[in-house]
């Protein structure tokens, strides 16, 4: 599966992630884009299968249902690693439900 860590998310993240490409925003060379013409980029590259991100507004300021990755919003405490580190196993448990123009919020595990 090949993964976009949104910039709001550590890079670390990605070592959580085994077996998959994942990328960050800024490693693709789309730092500090809006969200609007980033969902734009990412949908034209066709290199993304799923965006992770913790902006619980993208979805709902931006259309989503034809877009040809899916969104995922991670519910926490804050962005830190120590807080998304617990992601990880629901995150590679759950890739393969993921479908594009869906968005899925998942909630800080216990």
């Amino acid at each position: 599966m090949r993964i976009l860590l949104d910039e709001c998310l550590p890079k670390d993240l990605a070592r959580q992630l085994p077996g998959h490409n994942v990328k960050t925003v800024p490693q693709a060379g789309w730092a500090s884009i809006s969200n609007g013409r980033l969902l734009g980029l990412i949908a034209d590259s066709g290199k993304f299968d799923v965006l992770l991100t913790v902006d619980k507004r993208l979805p709902k300021q931006n259309p989503t249902r034809t877009l040809p990755f899916a969104i995922v919003v991670l519910r926490a405490t804050s962005n830190r690693m120590i807080h998304m580190f617990p992601f990880a196993p629901e995150i590679l448990r759950r890739l393969a439900e993921f479908r594009p123009g869906r968005v899925y919020v998942l909630t800080q595990p216990d």
